[in-house]
């Protein structure tokens, strides 16, 4: 209980910005090796890289490389699976893995004397390159099997991806036609190849301009033949308007895969008859939650089967949890605790599953579930307590109303402090935070970014707002052609709500965000007077930019369905787009800018700060050189963070001693 009262804003706080950048990022892409398990972690204090870690049988845990091997794939430019390990009893495992600088293959064998990794793949001078993701080593056949990124001219969007067989002699390092083809190329995008228990057929998810993967997927299913060739490959499931995230096998050579057809992401499986067709699938646990999510990344993993026939789920609604699904018996048994958050990361290991789980007062860490027990236990990146938990937030979940009565969900994080309190009559200020995608959501987890704030007596509002994923489709499509509109008016209702039942100060609020929720910011400030100030981090500023030949090609036809057709509502890229009503900021703003960001690149944030130059609104801009999209790096994170809290010190007049100088413009 707090005994003693200080303004919101000043408290001392030990959760200082280099702890919060210390703790930044979470274990991703688990597998399991034999007795052990792999992973990648973040290393922030290594200038941002991924490293491969190895939990051997007896528990201790290892990186397999050091820097600055670094192993992170950039297909789609968010990458996925970057690596793959196969188990040799006589000799170790042998690893591939993609390393982020050349986004070459290599292969590593970790326990050879003296071993080395030999590279796989060749360097191609041609745009962005070769890139990989998504392996999956085939010993039998000497080969790796994964999806090729390649670009074919110098612009984004001059690019293909294919399935592709890597030989693992090395033969294809310096010699591009040494890669096997698998796939025709007449998709645009393409997830790595599942091959059946018997070896006879491989099945992927394709998709094409200007769906993105939660709009519509098409499972393909073709026949592998002897010699490793995939004949007569066709559409068996999926469509315009069905999102398919995730297809793999049981041990039956039954095919399961996640669908929203009915407005959920549920888990189905579906016969394979000798001619390649499928039966109609069967729900497997239909439920008004959701059992995947946005296929962001190539190779996610919401389900996986175990070896005694059960299956492995992430599912829930807002939040997600890890249940054991008996398919036979459409038995569902969650694994229980509080863990409110399961990554979409899952390995199998005999009758035990392990995923990566975080909650409000714990942060991501490896979980095992003994499905023969039901007991579960944490295996890897254990949660240590970076500081005294007496000075972590309480989150509460709520629902507020918006526009048109219709619901909009959040997570509150009030200021908190063990041993202060505001003084009487004051309200704290709050800071509503937009997250990006805009197809995404703000999980209900421990972050250390958040309780540097709240420590110090700013209150934090993590909105979901319309458009975010774990609702249903119906939620997200709420977003459809009114992005720009239907998320600025959730967070301004979350926002207004707050201050009216006294829980925030209105004349102390403020917005932040980063890439999709750095539009929100922005986008905020050109059309409300609800917030103070606003921190744009690696934001959208420019519609008509983005949809041309300013972004990546993954997304470059989002605004799609996002805004609608460029060639159809020209004068809506206009109407929406911060950049093109500049004058209409009055709030005072921080811009952070990775200057390698190929997703949101600085151009865009360079002629937004023209446009302000001169207007007299107080704003200062920090561009970090070899920050891409999402910070990584400590020295970076730890910059962004204390000018943040530098904006809200200056706008809101909280007196602290301890925050650097920011360098205002006018």
């Amino acid at each position: 209980m707090a005994t003693t009262t200080a303004g919101y804003g000043s408290w001392p706080s030990p959760v200082d910005a280099a702890l919060a950048a210390a703790h930044d990022g979470r274990p991703e892409y688990l597998g399991a090796v034999g007795d052990e398990l792999w992973w990648t972690a973040p290393r922030p204090e290594e200038g941002g890289r991924r490293a491969l870690v190895r939990r051997r049988a007896d528990g201790t845990e290892e990186s397999l490389l050091p820097a600055p091997w670094n192993v992170r794939s950039r297909v789609v430019e968010y990458g996925g699976q970057p690596w793959a390990a196969a188990v040799r009893p006589a000799s170790g495992p042998l690893a591939v893995f993609c390393h982020f600088p050349d986004q070459r293959l290599y292969a590593y064998e970790p326990d050879a004397l003296g071993a080395e990794p030999r590279p796989l793949t060749p360097v191609s001078a041609v745009g962005g390159g070769l890139r990989w993701v998504d392996p999956v080593i085939h010993p039998d056949r000497g080969e790796v099997w994964c999806v090729l990124e390649e670009f074919t001219g110098p612009a984004p969007t001059d690019v293909r991806r294919v399935l592709a067989a890597v030989p693992l002699d090395g033969s294809a390092a310096e010699d591009r036609t040494a890669v096997r083809e698998l796939s025709d190329g007449r998709h645009r995008f393409v997830t790595g190849p599942r091959l059946s228990p018997d070896g006879r057929r491989a099945a992927w998810i394709a998709w094409d301009h200007p769906r993105m993967p939660w709009d519509g997927t098409e499972v393909q299913l073709a026949e592998v033949t002897p010699d490793g060739t995939f004949r007569e490959a066709g559409t068996v499931a999926g469509g315009t308007a069905e999102s398919i995230p995730q297809v793999d096998w049981d041990a039956a050579g039954r095919l399961l895969f996640v669908s929203d057809r009915t407005g959920w992401w549920n888990l189905y499986r579906a016969e394979v008859d000798a001619d390649g067709g499928l039966a109609a699938p069967e729900a497997l646990c239909p439920r008004a939650e959701e059992f995947g999510g946005p296929l962001w990344k190539i190779g996610l993993r919401w389900f996986t089967s175990l070896e005694n026939g059960l299956i492995a789920v992430v599912h829930g609604r807002g939040t997600t949890t890890l249940g054991i699904l008996d398919p036979e018996r459409r038995a569902l048994v969650d694994a229980g605790g509080t863990r409110t958050e399961w990554a979409s990361t899952l390995a199998a290991h005999g009758t035990r599953v392990v995923g990566v789980a975080a909650g409000p007062h714990r942060s991501y860490e490896l979980v095992e579930l003994d499905t023969r027990t039901g007991r579960s236990r944490v295996v890897g990146a254990a949660h240590t307590d970076a500081v005294d938990p007496a000075y972590l937030p309480e989150p509460r979940i709520r629902t507020f109303t918006g526009p048109g009565g219709r619901e909009i969900h959040a997570q509150i994080y009030p200021p908190h402090h063990p041993e202060l309190g505001g003084p009487e009559g004051e309200l704290p200020p709050y800071v509503i935070w937009a997250h990006g995608g805009p197809t995404g959501h703000a999980p209900l987890v421990l972050d250390l970014e958040i309780a540097y704030f709240t420590s110090r007596g700013i209150g934090v509002a993590e909105v979901n707002y319309g458009g975010s994923t774990g609702y249903g489709r119906e939620y997200r499509e709420r977003l459809r052609e009114q992005w720009g509109v239907v998320d600025v008016e959730d967070c301004a209702a979350v926002a207004a709500a707050l201050a009216a039942e006294g829980t925030a100060d209105p004349a102390r609020l403020a917005v932040r965000g980063g890439s999709a929720g750095g539009w929100t910011t922005a986008a905020s400030l050109v059309s409300t007077d609800v917030y103070a100030c606003g921190t744009i981090i690696y934001p959208i500023l420019d519609l008509r930019g983005w949809a041309t030949d300013e972004t990546h090609d993954f997304e470059s036809q989002y605004l799609h369905g996002l805004i609608g057709p460029l060639d159809e509502v020209p004068a809506r890229y206009k109407e929406r787009s911060p950049i093109e009503h500049v004058d209409r900021v009055t709030a005072p703003f921080l811009l952070l800018q990775g200057l390698d960001d190929v997703i949101c690149p600085p151009a865009q944030a360079e002629r937004f700060l023209a446009r302000t130059a001169g207007r007299g609104v107080p704003h200062a801009y920090l561009a970090f050189e070899g920050e891409g999209h999402g910070f990584r790096r400590a020295d970076t994170m730890v910059r962004a963070l204390e000018a943040e809290l530098a904006l809200y010190v200056r706008t809101f007049g909280i007196e602290r001693q301890d925050v650097p100088d920011l360098e205002y413009r006018t």
